[in-house]
């Protein structure tokens, strides 16, 4: 449960509420069998002071003013860690026949203007796909910069976190990968947090099918070509043989299965899913299937060889050829082996928007420099942000640079950069600092002065911690650190103050003059000095 006081929200002016229930944080909220194998209904009597306004993920509300009382109710079965409420100086607009948003009033009219009529057009593509929308209203409440990761699929009331607003490729990912566990994931449940895959793998499979129904197979490679560079990074960081790479992964006693979240449970789900689809030959064959095991299932919680028996079951042919014993590729190794996934996803379809970034990368790590003047023709305003994003983690990925190459980079495309979404900034950024690019750092410093998100200050945080800028580092923090949320604020404590090697003071002044103007965090941030930062599982639930 996290309380913040009006000076963590937007407005400024009411205390605010929200829960997080993911994975197993509803125990501290009310006693309940915090397991995703049990489902039950619930109802909740919330009482508020006026002016404060309360919602939860439920089917049925009602309130008595006079009382200050909020009545809500879920009819149908739901899993304890789907239980959610949220409270605070929140006001709504309808944006499609069984959508409204909610959000701070001044937040309110950039939400409209960037999903109205568009959630309608996902939740039609979606039940095309995989059959009638259950839970009744799809309803969205962008929360302030505080909530701990980007989205929870609660039922009938996604959370959003606010921050991601300003990123409209990220946030229509993000709202149709919530929509989708609609069906995967709410409806039906991973049984055990060891398969969490069953939930997640699956929601990124729909969510990648209604994206190329809503926007097209090019715009859906491209993301997912950006999301795969994202799991071999963050495979480089874990090492292959690392059991968390594993889709049945083993729960430990007193570990937390929230610190099992990783793109594998995502990416390397995905993959094993988009296998199975590609054994039907046309995925419009799969999708059948999964409207039968949604139709079978709904309401309950399975495990892995439900969805696999039910498969063969349904394609008795694909049973008789023993597709689940293909050498190689067998079912059981797809789950229980570590390391990347063992078959990836034909993404040619996306070539016109990824060979572009390629080229372009390519003209600025081939020596010697002699492209220049091609690479700085070309306009990443005119780029799509998962183009740009690609582009700029690859030549993270290559850091540090030759200084006279992010000398050239900066001159061509800092002045670009400056002006686009905070996706794009802060990986920029995140450039600027793993190659001491001293005449940027003041944009560092800017960017963080006005970042109260732990996506958008941790990665940043975590990459001056391990150079040489350790003491920029403090002095912005010490500067900043009230805007934090005290969970953030410990979070980067515990950055500044690892043991790493004694730094050299630097002169801030000479490089701090401003212009005007996935709880994977304890792990990741134990190896700070790995080619690898926060950035890269950033993951809704």
């Amino acid at each position: 449960i996290w309380w913040l006081d009006p000076e963590l929200t937007y407005g400024n002016a009411k205390p605010f509420v929200f829960t997080q229930g993911h994975s197993v944080c509803n125990r501290s909220f009310f006693p309940c069998f915090d397991t995703p194998a049990v489902k039950c209904t619930y109802s909740a009597t919330v009482k508020a002071p006026a002016g404060i306004q309360v919602l939860m993920s439920a089917t049925q509300s009602s309130y008595l003013e006079e009382e200050g009382v909020y009545q809500f109710y879920m009819e149908y079965p739901v899993p304890a860690y789907l239980v959610a409420l949220v409270a605070g100086d929140l006001i709504h607009a309808d944006i499609g026949p069984r959508s409204r948003v909610w959000a701070e009033p001044c937040l309110l009219p950039t939400a409209i203007s960037k999903l109205s009529g568009i959630v309608e057009r996902w939740l039609t593509a979606a039940e095309s796909l995989y059959g009638p929308y259950i839970w009744g209203r799809y309803d969205i409440v962008f929360l302030p910069p505080s909530f701990p990761i980007v989205a929870m699929e609660n039922p009938c009331l996604t959370f959003i976190i606010s921050s991601i607003l300003e990123s409209d490729e990220f946030l229509i990912i993000d709202v149709i990968h919530e929509v989708a566990h609609s069906w995967f994931g709410n409806a039906v449940t991973n049984a055990t947090w060891e398969e969490m895959w069953l939930s997640e793998g699956l929601a990124t499979y729909a969510q990648r099918r209604i994206t190329t129904e809503t926007y097209g197979a090019a715009f859906t490679c491209l993301e997912t070509a950006f999301r795969l560079d994202a799991l071999h990074r963050q495979m480089k960081l874990l090492g292959e043989d690392n059991p968390v790479s594993k889709l049945q992964v083993k729960l430990e006693p007193g570990v937390n299965p929230s610190n099992l979240m990783n793109l594998f449970t995502y990416e390397k789900g995905y993959c094993f899913v988009y296998y199975l689809s590609q054994l039907c030959g046309d995925p419009r064959h799969f999708d059948s299937f999964l409207r039968a095991y949604i139709e079978k299932y709904k309401f309950t919680s399975v495990v892995a060889q439900d969805l696999l028996d039910s498969f063969l079951n349904f394609f008795p042919e694909l049973k008789e050829q023993c597709v689940e014993s293909k050498a190689g590729l067998e079912f059981e190794r797809w789950l229980n082996a570590t390391g990347p996934p063992l078959a990836e996803p034909d993404l040619s379809q996306g070539s016109s928007l990824t060979r572009p970034v390629e080229t372009l990368f390519k003209l600025w790590t081939t020596e010697p420099l002699d492209s220049v003047a091609a690479a700085s023709s070309v306009d990443l305003t005119k780029w799509r942000t998962f183009q740009t994003v690609l582009f700029l983690d690859r030549l993270l990925d290559g850091s540090p640079l030759p200084h006279e190459v992010i000398k050239k980079l900066s001159e061509c495309y800092s002045s670009q950069l400056d002006s686009m979404n905070a996706e794009i900034r802060i990986r920029w950024l995140q450039i600027v600092v793993r190659n001491d690019y001293y005449p940027d750092l003041y944009k560092v410093r800017r960017f963080l002065e006005n970042q109260m998100s732990r996506m958008y200050t941790i990665p940043l945080y975590e990459d001056l911690c391990t150079g040489t800028l350790k003491s920029f580092a403090l002095e912005i923090f010490y500067q900043t650190q009230n805007q934090l949320h005290p969970n953030l604020r410990k979070t980067i404590q515990q950055i500044l103050s690892q043991g790493l090697n004694p730094l050299p003071a630097i002169d801030t002044t000479a490089v701090t003059t401003d212009t005007p103007a996935m709880v994977i965090e304890d792990k990741v941030s134990e190896a700070t000095n790995g080619a690898i930062s926060l950035r890269d599982v950033n993951v809704s639930a």
